[in-house]
């Protein structure tokens, strides 16, 4: 890729993205700039890091890029577009990762027929490992869709979805990892108070996380017949897997990622 990108926005999603792009190698880092509002050290940080191009002027650092990538607080969007639209061109493809916020509402902030891509990445870019979601607005072509999954697919693979399903993906791929974390700190605080040595539990259950995920990505078994063949009549996994109907744990997880995806939908009605 032989392109100019500048994020608007340097915080923890940015930056993974960022990181990713670096460690892949795509294009030269001094091709890569970001700028945010006002916290100058955290720009100064993130080039002295990644080796890219810090910009406190975001306006010129929009009159310099290709593509621009809006990585900014939902309730931002519409102040960061006002004080840049003049600085937009036609040519330009705008990359939008702020959650819950339309393509429409981006385009008509913009005020002229630009490309706009919306997508969903995760924090696991910066291992290359996201799943990352990408949905066309009305002005984007097929062209802007490849150069969208050829940027995201350097941090793990990508999905083409429709628009309207972007607040689920929200809730299940751009905030997962997060439930996984906290299953992850519950396993281990479980292990420690039965004596287990902390660095050993989480050693343990660092690989059983990327065991069952390789095992998920590899077999043509769905989830629940992994899960069974695990299951041995009255077996120790069988008494776990007990304790967790017992406390609806299938239902307090269906109800995280509802209420994840009626916070996108909420960010989206702000519009």
């Amino acid at each position: 890729m032989n392109k100019k990108i500048g994020f608007i926005g340097a915080g923890s999603m940015a930056e993974s993205v960022i990181a990713g792009i670096v460690n892949a190698e795509i294009l030269p880092t001094t091709n890569i700039m970001v700028t945010n509002k006002s916290n100058k050290k955290r720009l100064e940080k993130m080039e002295e890091d990644y080796n890219i191009r810090a910009i406190s002027d975001t306006k010129r650092m929009v009159d310099a890029c290709d593509i621009l990538i809006l990585a900014t607080k939902p309730h931002d969007v519409q102040a960061t577009i006002s004080s840049i639209k003049e600085h937009i061109r036609s040519e330009q493809l705008v990359i939008s990762v702020s959650a819950g916020i339309s393509t429409d509402y981006i385009s008509s902030l913009i005020g002229q027929d630009v490309s706009v891509i919306r997508a969903m990445p995760n924090t696991s870019a910066a291992v290359r490992q996201s799943a990352t979601a990408i949905a066309a607005g009305k002005y984007a072509d097929e062209t802007h869709i490849k150069e969208a999954e050829e940027l995201f697919s350097t941090i793990g693979p990508t999905t083409v979805v429709k628009e309207e399903d972007m607040h689920t993906v929200t809730g299940i791929s751009g905030s997962g990892p997060a439930y996984i974390y906290y299953l992850v700190e519950a396993m281990e605080k479980a292990a420690v108070e039965s004596g287990l040595a902390e660095e050993t539990a989480r050693k343990l259950i660092t690989q059983t996380v990327i065991g069952a995920g390789n095992m998920l990505k590899n077999s043509e078994e769905s989830a629940g017949e992994l899960r069974k063949k695990i299951m041995s009549p009255n077996g120790t996994t069988q008494a776990g897997i007990d304790t967790l109907k017992r406390h609806d744990f299938e239902k307090i997880i269906i109800e995280c990622v509802r209420s994840a995806r009626q916070r996108s939908m909420e960010l989206g009605e702000r519009e």
